[in-house]
């Protein structure tokens, strides 16, 4: 059984993301500043306040999926599929290779399998209770996906899924970190998203914090004072994480990054007016891998494109690296906020980073916001040795996580 400092190391990405089906496309349209988000087109949106959505097009799920599995299960297992595919590829892994019980899956995942169940009430109220499919029992749960992994790649180690909306897809990393040091050898990680339907898009709505502009370049503002909200979308990233001991008795001579440090923190209760509790998840997960906050060369932050919540992050940010401190970048403004599949596509793409020493721009802000004192990278990418990086996340209901990564 591997000793609680065993390292856990990423050795392959797997990305289906508005920004592209595989993980040079999407990285080459990130650099490029191109942004994903779209008037959305796949239904009439004349009654909805939204129009704007990072969507995946270009994906066709057969090429990935069996046609069986195709109609008995949702979109954001298919993604998931995909990125899977991609990730062991890249990591050189033959899941078969692995005895069953040392592998496992860790998702995370906020809004189920919309696609699915959005077809299935539509045939219940058309055609009757007799017209639903047997599936529809599971398709659209959260931790389907997992499974679904789990059966197609003979994983029986310890599996999960984490349903804490964007900060999940951090929680998932510390998940898949916390099973390797309990004896797992490799743990196939990460989180994907499919919410846009009728239904999808309406429940999307109760938080209140979408924008509703209809420009696709000033919609999504991330600590900009114009920000009115933030833009939703699709897909994710699927990456394998393996013990590195693991990984080198395979025969693994190369790690893309370091799993260093991770923590997780709730926000109090607003009514006890103490600090929302953003900062403290990256302290804590600064101190888990042993860094100062002078280490970290990057930060990709949160990014929630609401006045006051950006304010919050901000002041996270300043108090924990000083003013204009560490660079911070939002790449996801291309992209608009995944859910579940967001915070795993901003470590993939962190890893991108240090790879090509490399920080990726925030498109579309052009004004800081009053406090939001950060040295935010804006509109190019800015060329840098990327040895430590911190990603932070936040999921509406007061979740936090922070995960910082290191150059192998």
């Amino acid at each position: 059984m591997n000793t609680p400092a065993s390292r856990a190391v990423i050795t392959g990405l797997g990305v289906v993301a508005p920004t592209g089906t595989d993980v040079e496309a999407h990285w080459q349209a990130t650099l490029a500043g191109k942004s994903a988000i779209h008037h959305i087109d796949r239904f009439d949106t004349s009654g909805y306040p939204l129009k704007l959505f990072g969507d995946v097009r270009d994906f066709v799920a057969t090429d990935h999926v069996p046609v069986r599995l195709v109609r008995e299960t949702d979109l954001m297992t298919h993604l998931a599929f995909a990125a899977t595919e991609q990730a062991l590829a890249d990591a050189g892994l033959d899941p078969a290779t692995v005895p069953e019980f040392d592998l496992g899956v860790v998702t995370a995942n906020s809004s189920g399998g919309a696609h699915f169940g959005q077809s299935e009430l539509q045939k219940l109220y058309s055609e009757g209770p007799y017209a639903v499919g047997a599936y529809m029992s599971i398709a659209w749960f959260y931790a389907a996906t997992t499974g679904q992994l789990s059966i197609r790649h003979g994983a029986r180690g310890a599996c999960g899924v984490i349903a804490t909306e964007q900060a999940g897809g951090l929680d998932a990393f510390g998940q898949a970190r916390r099973n390797l040091r309990k004896g797992g050898r490799a743990v196939l990680c990460g989180g994907t998203d499919a919410s846009l339907t009728p239904y999808g898009l309406v429940a999307q709505l109760a938080n209140g914090l979408l924008s509703q502009r209809d420009d696709p370049l000033r919609a999504y503002l991330p600590f900009d004072a114009d920000a009115s909200g933030y833009v939703s979308g699709e897909g994710g990233a699927i990456m394998v994480v393996e013990d590195a001991d693991a990984a080198r008795a395979r025969g693994v001579d190369r790690f893309l990054a370091e799993v260093a440090g991770y923590a997780a923190t709730f926000d109090p209760r607003q009514q006890t007016r103490r600090e929302p509790g953003l900062r403290r998840a990256i302290e804590l997960a600064l101190a888990d891998a042993q860094v100062r906050p002078q280490d970290v060369d990057v930060v990709f932050a949160d990014g929630y494109g609401v006045p006051r919540l950006d304010l919050v992050e901000a002041q996270a940010l300043m108090r924990t690296f000083g003013e204009r401190g560490a660079p911070v970048t939002v790449p996801k403004t291309m992209t608009g906020r995944l859910y579940a599949g967001g915070a795993p596509l901003d470590v993939a793409t962190a890893v991108l980073a240090m790879r090509d020493s490399v920080i990726p721009p925030t498109v579309n802000v052009t004004s800081l916001a009053p406090g939001c004192r950060i040295d935010l990278v804006r509109d190019e990418p800015r060329e840098a040795q990327l040895r430590t990086v911190l990603v932070a996340a936040r999921g509406h209901g007061g979740f936090n996580a922070a995960l910082v990564l290191t150059h192998p």
